[in-house]
C-alpha cells in the first residue's frame, strides 16, 4: 500500500504538467504549429501521455509494485472526479455488493442497539417470531441460551441469537425490573421496507424506509389493512429514507397520485423520459413527512405529491439528490456505478443540490444530547475511504459505528477488514448499498444516526402537525 501511494502521488505530480512534452527525456519535441483539436482528441492525447508516464515511472521505480492495485487506483481516481455518486467496485467488492435491499437471514427478528453496556430492543420486526413471542420495544436482553450477554456488542449477541431455521433459542429479557424468559423458534426473516399502524381517531401511519424491489407490493398489503378499517387519512413517513428504485417509487405513487405526470428523467443525450400515473381516482388523503435524510426516490415521491397537489409535505428540506445511477458489471469481474440521468419534478423543478422544500416546515425539538458529539471527528465528505485508508474520517466512522453497537475493533482511524464488515452491516441496516465503502451518502447516514442516537425521547412535532391536517 505504501509503494502504491508513492506511485499515486508521483502520477498526480506528473499529470499536473501533462501539457508539457517529454522532450526532456529525448522522446519528442513540441510542434511549432498545431491545428485546432477537439476536446475528445485532446483527452485521448492526455490518456496516451498518462500511459507513457506510467511506463516511465515503472521503468525507474526502485521497489516492486502491485499492478492490480495500480489498475484499481486508476479506476478509483477516474470515478472519484465524476460526482459524489459514481464509484468503481473491485471484483471482491462487487461480489459482496448487496443487490437485494430487502435482505433475509435466519433469526428471531429484532432490531437492537447497545446502550450503556446493555443490549436494548428497539423494536421486534413485523411478522417475526420475536413479535409473536411477545418481545417489546425497550426490552433489555440479558442472556441467550444461558449465556450472560451484559457488556456484549450487538454483533456478539446477534451471533448467539442466530442459528439454523426451526431451532429454538432461549432469550432472557429484563423488563420493569423483572427477568422473563422466552423460548423462540428461529425462522427466515425478510427485512421489510414498509410498516404501518393505526393511530388515534382512525388515522393511518405508513412508514417506508426505502424503495426496493418489493416496496410497492408491501405498501399494497398495508393499504388492505387500512381499507378493512375504513382508514382514508394516511401519514406517509419518508424521513431518513435514502431512496432506491425509480421504477418502484413510480409504482407506489400510482397508488396515491391521480392520473398525470410524476417525474421527468433527462438522459445525457437530452432525451426525456416521462413517468406518469394511471390512477383514475384517489382513495386516500395523504400527508408526507420528510427531512434532510430523505433522498433520491423519496424526493421523487415528495416532489410528485407536492406539484400535483395530491397532499401536503411536512418537515424539513430534503437531501437534494436528483440524479439516477446505473450499475454495470464488467468483464473483468469488477463493476462500475455512475450517474446516467437527472430527474425533475412534474413542474420541472430541479432537485439535484437543492432538495424539496416542504409545504409546512416543522423542526422536531432535539433537546440536550445524551453524549458529547464534539468528541467525534466530523465526516466532511472530502473522499470515499475503503480498506487500507487511514484518517480522521475513518476514525469518526469507527467511533460512530462503535457507539451504535456495531462490532468494530477499537477505533484507531485505520480502515481494516472489521471496519469494512461492520460498515457494510450498517449500510444494509439503513437501506444503502452494502459494499463497505465510506461514500458520501454513508457518511451522511452515519451522522444522522449518531444525532438520532444522541437525542433523548422528544415529541414528534412533525407527525403531530401532519395529523392536524386531517382534523
Amino acid at each position: 500500500m505504501k509503494n502504491f501511494r508513492k506511485i499515486a502521488l508521483l502520477l498526480v505530480f506528473l499529470l499536473a504538467f501533462s501539457s508539457l512534452s517529454l522532450c526532456a527525456y529525448g522522446e519528442e519535441k513540441t510542434a511549432d504549429v498545431e491545428t485546432e483539436k477537439t476536446e475528445e482528441e485532446l483527452f485521448q492525447e492526455k490518456i496516451d501521455f498518462l500511459e507513457r508516464v506510467i511506463g516511465f515511472v515503472l521503468s525507474k521505480y526502485e521497489y516492486d509494485v502491485d499492478y492490480d492495485k495500480i489498475i484499481d487506483g486508476l479506476y478509483d481516481g477516474f470515478f472519484s472526479v465524476l460526482d459524489d455518486y459514481s464509484i468503481h467496485y473491485t471484483s471482491d467488492e462487487y461480489n459482496k455488493f448487496d443487490t437485494d435491499l430487502s435482505g433475509e437471514f435466519i433469526g428471531i427478528g429484532i432490531h437492537m442497539v447497545q446502550r450503556n453496556g446493555q443490549i436494548v430492543v428497539i423494536s421486534p420486526l413485523q411478522g417475526t417470531p420475536a413479535l409473536d413471542a411477545g418481545i417489546k420495544p425497550n426490552d433489555i436482553i440479558v442472556s441467550v441460551d444461558g449465556t450472560n450477554v451484559v457488556g456484549y456488542t450487538t454483533g456478539q449477541a446477534s451471533k448467539l441469537i442466530k442459528g439454523e431455521k426451526g431451532t429454538s433459542v432461549k432469550i432472557g429479557i429484563k423488563r420493569d425490573g423483572e427477568v422473563l424468559y422466552f423460548d423462540i423458534v428461529r425462522d427466515t426473516i425478510v427485512l421489510s421496507s414498509v410498516s404501518s399502524k393505526v393511530l388515534e381517531n382512525n388515522k393511518g401511519y405508513l412508514k417506508i424506509s426505502q424503495f426496493n424491489h418489493n416496496t410497492c407490493e408491501l405498501v399494497k398489503e398495508e393499504l388492505k389493512k387500512f381499507d378493512e378499517l375504513n382508514v382514508t387519512d394516511i401519514v406517509i413517513d419518508l424521513r431518513n429514507n435514502p431512496g432506491g428504485s425509480l421504477d418502484e417509487v413510480v409504482d407506489v405513487l400510482n397508488l396515491f397520485v391521480p392520473k398525470g405526470d410524476l417525474v421527468y428523467v433527462k438522459k445525457p443525450d437530452n432525451k426525456e423520459e416521462i413517468h406518469r400515473s394511471k390512477l383514475n381516482e384517489t382513495k386516500y388523503n395523504i400527508a408526507v413527512l420528510v427531512n434532510g435524510g430523505s433522498a433520491s426516490a423519496s424526493e421523487v415521491f415528495a416532489g410528485a405529491v407536492q406539484d400535483r397537489d395530491a397532499g401536503k409535505i411536512i418537515g424539513t428540506k430534503t437531501y437534494g439528490k436528483g440524479v439516477v445511477q446505473t450499475l454495470y458489471p464488467l468483464k473483468n469481474g469488477h463493476a462500475v456505478k455512475f450517474t446516467t440521468a437527472e430527474y425533475f419534478t412534474p413542474n420541472r423543478n430541479k432537485v439535484q443540490g437543492i432538495g424539496i422544500t416542504p409545504d409546512i416546515i416543522v423542526k422536531n425539538k432535539t433537546g440536550e444530547s445524551t453524549i458529547d458529539l464534539s468528541e467525534y471527528p466530523e465526516l466532511k465528505k472530502t473522499r470515499k475511504p475503503s480498506v487500507g485508508v487511514v484518517g480522521l474520517d475513518v476514525l469518526g466512522a469507527e467511533m460512530i459505528l462503535h457507539t451504535l453497537g456495531y462490532e468494530v475493533n477499537e477505533p484507531d482511524g485505520i480502515f481494516d477488514e472489521k471496519t469494512f464488515e461492520e460498515l457494510a452491516k450498517f449500510q444494509k441496516d439503513n437501506g444503502l448499498s452494502s459494499y463497505g465503502i465510506l461514500d458520501f451518502i454513508t457518511q451522511d447516514a452515519l451522522t444522522v444516526a449518531l444525532n438520532d442516537f444522541a437525542k433523548p425521547n422528544v415529541e414528534d412535532l412533525q407527525l403531530k402537525e401532519a395529523l392536524k391536517l386531517f382534523e
